[in-house]
Formats: C-alpha cells, sequence, structure tokens
C-alpha cells in the first residue's frame, strides 16, 4: 500500500552553529536523501536549504532553522519524506508490509517483515504456512502497490515449516 509520508532517518546532531544537522539516513545510502526539497519533522513541514553527504550521513539545513539551539531541538527527530516526490519505482520497505502474496492464483499471505540481508532482502510472508522468498527477479514477478498485491514463485524450502 501507498503512504503519503515515508521515514527516511533520524536527525542525530547538530553541525555547526548556523542550524545544520547531521541525519543518519534509513535508505540504502545518503544519497537517496538529497534529491528532495522538502521534508517533515515532528509535524512540521520544511523546505530543504541544503543537503549534503558527509561520509555515511547526510547534513541538513532547513529553511527556518538558523542557529545551534533550534537544531538541537530536533535531534532525535525522525525526517519524513512525501511519497510523491519520491520516484514513482520506487518501493519503501514500509510499504511492503500487508502487501496480499499471490502464488499460482492463491493467496499464501501478507508480508510481515523484510529481513535486509547482505546477498538481498527476504520477504517474511505469513498466512497459514510461513515462508521467506528472497527479494530477487527469480521469485518476485511483479509488485502492484495501488492492488496491494505481490505475484510471487515458491519453491521448496520456502516454507519454513516444512520437513
Amino acid at each position: 500500500m501507498r503512504l503519503e509520508f515515508l521515514e527516511a532517518g533520524e536527525i542525530v546532531t547538530t553541525h555547526g552553529v548556523r542550524g545544520e544537522m547531521k541525519v543518519m539516513p534509513w535508505a540504502d545510502g545518503p544519497e537517496f536523501l538529497t534529491g528532495f526539497r522538502r521534508v517533515r519533522v515532528d509535524g512540521t513541514d520544511y523546505k530543504v536549504q541544503s543537503c549534503r553527504i558527509q561520509k555515511t550521513c547526510n547534513l541538513l539545513k532547513l529553511e527556518g532553522v538558523n542557529s545551534i539551539e533550534e537544531a538541537q531541538q530536533l535531534r532525535g527527530k525522525t525526517v519524513v519524506i512525501y511519497r510523491q516526490d519520491a520516484p514513482v519505482d520506487l518501493i519503501f520497505t514500509a510499504e511492503l508490509i500487508g502487501v496480499e502474496v499471490i502464488s499460482d492464483g492463491d493467496c499464501i499471505g501478507k508480508v510481515t517483515d523484510v529481513l535486509d540481508y547482505p546477498g538481498n532482502k527476504v520477504y517474511e510472508v505469513q498466512g497459514a504456512h510461513t515462508y521467506l522468498i528472497p527479494a530477487v527477479k527469480q521469485f518476485i514477478h511483479e509488485v502492484d502497490l495501488d492492488k496491494n498485491i505481490m505475484q510471487v514463485t515458491i519453491i521448496e524450502g520456502m516454507r519454513t515449516d516444512e520437513s
């Protein structure tokens, strides 16, 4: 299901004295956050004045946050992006939770978790049985967030309660 807002990272500390903040991004890398012109923090909308990469984090400067004291007030808060500002073909983990999973025309359950392993992500699907499905093209054929469905192929070994 497409969400209106998506959590993108956490403000972990301030940077300098002019209101810039260090953000730990929750995306695949810090490059992702540099493409947004507006964000929401603690229920308030902000225009992004600048967002640059520093190692594995972002340095974020928001309009209206002009001092270290103002930036400090946002420390520990979550940076949220608008879904409509993100690429349409990009699928976020949060949007997959609750998606119905279809295999050979039958609903086998819903996605309950997305496990992040070094090789690829793995979708945990709960229904009459529990499945662990690698998020690769060989098994995931289609994800339609508007219809809230995922078409998959199940092979032996994916069902966790198989003997």
